[in-house]
């Protein structure tokens, strides 16, 4: 965890324009943080993408062509390669690059698996301008001749993470491995919720967490304050209390997918090496903007600083100063020495920000000069740091570490492995020599599992469809099984057939009774087939019978050869943030959230890599289908809005669009569930949720509702949702 982080100049364009709460799930825009940056969405309009690279571009085949060994090599070069426009602390960019590589990663989160390293993002607003992330654009540059140099054969995504290894190496620390395969994207994501703020993390700004308030960090957010990595290295909210920031450490590490022994290794790995830089006060800065709204003849940079003042060192970043061992470019045990050998007292940097200073520090314990090593400073620990020795769980990991230099070497290799490989997905996407052989079990290993033949598939689905289940049950159990996935950090979906075990097995959604019960008989009838490509066979097959039922001949695309994992393989409370609480495909919703349920709906949607027209017709089709769970807040049947349930019909957009028909609110609801009453006799024909009426209400998502109930439209409304169900039951087997 770097302490290059905060904001001494308050960092971040103050939100203008409508303060009424949280847009949808994506908060505030960049267009609201730089109202006058240039705006290029409307040259992706109609699909049209800004990838210059083209779709028939395969990375995985550029990586694999990549002379690995010249490049580590020309990485381990540019470590001691001191350029006069940004010279490297001690001679050595080694630290400036873990930096750059932890927080190219350390956004992911496990609410909704987005953040992290897999495409990139660092390189665009607002990541490339929070403060946490201020003076990376350097690091960046640094970069650019190699990523020159090797062009399509490596990503600014894989090479980021590389050059992290690589430092870590050429200081002499421990590397557990390497897996390559992130594709870049070239353009900001606008579909991740960094919060409400309307202001980045500045002097006084108050952490999310405030337990005499009863607040808590929101879902799916994971970092203290928007702008920062993790937490506030001078404490919550600036306040300098160890226990205090060990208790946000805690949150945000854990939403972030690090226990506390990974909290310990990593904070300690990472201030092994480098410094913090907050060498002159905030009135000696010239308040310079940040990358995004940068002056157009600094192509790109922000922070910029006065060229002698950099070649002195007067740097300042996050307004902390100085190194935390006396070897900042060396790996070893002087973190810990340190942190337990001294008293630390309360100091001020000369930018004024808090931090820890050994007393009576003896000469050999202090660290050189970033620019004359002939100079000794002290050395330093921020609050945080100072939590792992005031916290008693994390006190007792640290005391192990700092007796069994070993223990740290490999829990720190790990944790900096899980840090930047969490979001990449399945160990299958990994690319490289470097790519370690153990199964680790956040990788959630599947088996390799094998290919039933056409008639093994063809005996097991006429057995399935003549068991007595109905079509109803088959639907949902494929469903609840394959739509947990998430494309953003690729977990959850078919492949495994984790519904069976622990959480899944049991959240209320996926109607527990109902399922065990389903998967009981697929498991006695399946065979030699695997119960992972057995659910989604059985739900397929359902669905093509619902479909014949229609007067509609149409068949699934279904990949096979999905393997079933084991208790051991998975890692069951990891996948509890995978639960949803709402899911407008089911109209389910057990407790009436701050958003909306139809905003949940579509952020469901974006990760299931959904289009707005398979969002749609998919809703469509599952009401018709009946497939709405047992303990939906509004009852087992609504939202269906047809006299045929269990037949693949578009009676659902058919009725919902019916002029006849007006709808009014429970009010006893919470304007969640309505009635639909015949405008002439007043008798309540239907009864539907937010999710049903929004496919009438918005005028979008009307416009495509629209398609699917008109006459002559009844085959591509089945053929299209064939299509989209056979994408989710794919979707994380490729």
């Amino acid at each position: 965890m770097d302490a290059e982080t905060g904001s001494i100049s308050g960092g971040g364009c103050p939100f203008s324009g409508n303060d009424g709460g949280v847009r949808a799930l994506l908060g505030r825009t960049n267009r609201d943080w730089w109202p006058d940056a240039l705006q290029l969405e409307i040259l992706t309009q109609n699909g049209a993408s800004p990838d210059p690279m083209g779709e028939d571009f395969d990375y995985a085949e550029a990586f694999n062509a990549l002379d690995y060994t010249a490049l580590k090599e020309d990485l381990k070069a540019l470590m001691t390669d001191s350029q006069p426009w940004w010279p490297a602390d001690y001679g050595h960019y080694g630290p400036f690059f873990i930096r750059m590589a932890w927080h190219a990663a350390g956004t992911y989160r496990t609410g909704d698996g987005r953040g992290g390293s897999s495409s990139g993002q660092q390189r665009f607003a607002p990541l490339n301008s929070w403060p946490d992330n201020g003076n990376l654009d350097k690091a960046r540059r640094l970069l650019w001749p190699i990523k020159q140099k090797y062009g399509k054969h490596i990503s600014w995504a894989d090479l980021f993470i590389l050059t992290g290894n690589v430092a870590i190496e050429s200081m002499g620390g421990p590397v557990f491995g390497f897996g390559g395969g992130r594709k870049d994207v070239y353009a900001p994501e606008t579909d991740v919720y960094w919060g409400t703020e309307e202001k980045w993390i500045d002097e006084g700004a108050e952490t999310r967490i405030v337990e005499e308030e009863g607040r808590a960090l929101e879902n799916p957010l994971a970092a203290i304050q928007m702008g920062l990595i993790y937490v506030n290295p001078e404490g919550p909210g600036g306040n300098p209390d160890p226990l205090q920031s060990a208790r946000d450490m805690r949150e945000t590490f854990g939403r972030m997918a690090m226990n506390d022994e990974e909290t310990v290794a990593l904070t300690a790995g990472g201030h092994a090496f480098g410094k913090a830089h907050g060498a002159v006060p905030v009135d000696n800065m010239s308040g310079s903007p940040e990358s995004e709204a940068g002056n157009m003849h600094m192509m790109g940079f922000g922070w910029t600083s006065d060229p002698e003042e950099i070649g002195k060192g007067h740097i300042t970043t996050s307004g902390i100063e100085g190194a935390w061992t006396p070897n900042p470019t060396q790996w070893g045990g002087d973190y810990f020495r340190l942190l337990f050998k001294y008293d630390y007292e309360l100091v001020r940097s000369p930018a004024g920000a808090q931090q820890w200073q050994p007393v009576n520090a003896e000469e050999a314990d202090m660290a050189p000069d970033a620019r004359d090593p002939s100079k000794k400073v002290p050395t330093m620990m921020t609050t945080a740091d100072m939590a792992l020795k005031m916290d008693p769980a994390y006190r007792k990991i640290s005391e192990r570490f700092r007796d069994d230099q070993a223990a740290l070497d490999d829990a720190f290799a790990r944790a900096w492995f899980k840090l930047c490989h969490r979001d990449m997905g399945p160990k299958s996407r990994y690319l490289g020599p470097e790519v370690p052989a153990e199964d680790l079990i956040w990788q959630d290993p599947v088996p390799e599992g094998s290919v039933p033949s056409d008639s093994v598939v063809s005996e097991f689905t006429s057995k399935i469809l003549d068991s007595g289940l109905s079509v109803r049950e088959l639907v949902k159990a494929a469903w609840a099984s394959a739509s947990t996935y998430r494309q953003s950090d690729r977990r959850g979906g078919s492949n495994g057939a984790r519904i069976r075990l622990a959480p899944q097995k049991d959240w209320k959604v996926n109607d527990p009774e109902e399922l065990s019960k389903v998967l009981s008989k697929i498991d006695e009838l399946r065979g030699d087939i695997s119960m992972a490509d057995a659910i989604v066979l059985a739900g397929t097959a359902a669905v093509e019978k619902a479909a014949k039922d229609g007067g509609f001949d149409v068949k699934a695309d279904l990949k096979l050869g999905r393997g079933d994992a084991s208790e051991a393989q998975t890692d069951a409370e990891s996948f509890e943030p995978l639960e949803p609480f709402a899911d407008g495909f089911r109209n389910y919703l057990q407790t009436k959230a701050s958003i909306k349920t139809e905003d949940i709906l579509i952020d469901r949607a974006s990760l299931l890599g959904l289009s707005i027209p398979e969002m749609t017709v998919l809703v469509g089709g599952l009401r018709a289908l009946g497939a709405v769970s047992k303990h939906a807040k509004h009852g087992y049947d609504i939202g269906v809005l047809t006299d045929r349930p269990g037949v693949l019909s578009n009676d659902f957009f058919v009725n919902l669009l019916e002029m006849g028909v007006m709808w009014e609110v429970v009010d006893e609801s919470g304007d969640e569930e309505f009635v639909g009453k015949d405008r002439s006799t007043g008798e309540t024909k239907w009864n539907a949720t937010r999710t049903d009426l929004v496919f009438g209400s918005n005028s979008q998502l009307r416009s495509v509702a629209e398609v699917y109930a008109e006459n002559g439209n009844e085959q591509k409304f089945a053929a299209d949702f064939v299509k989209a169900w056979t994408k989710v039951m794919n979707a994380n087997f490729a």
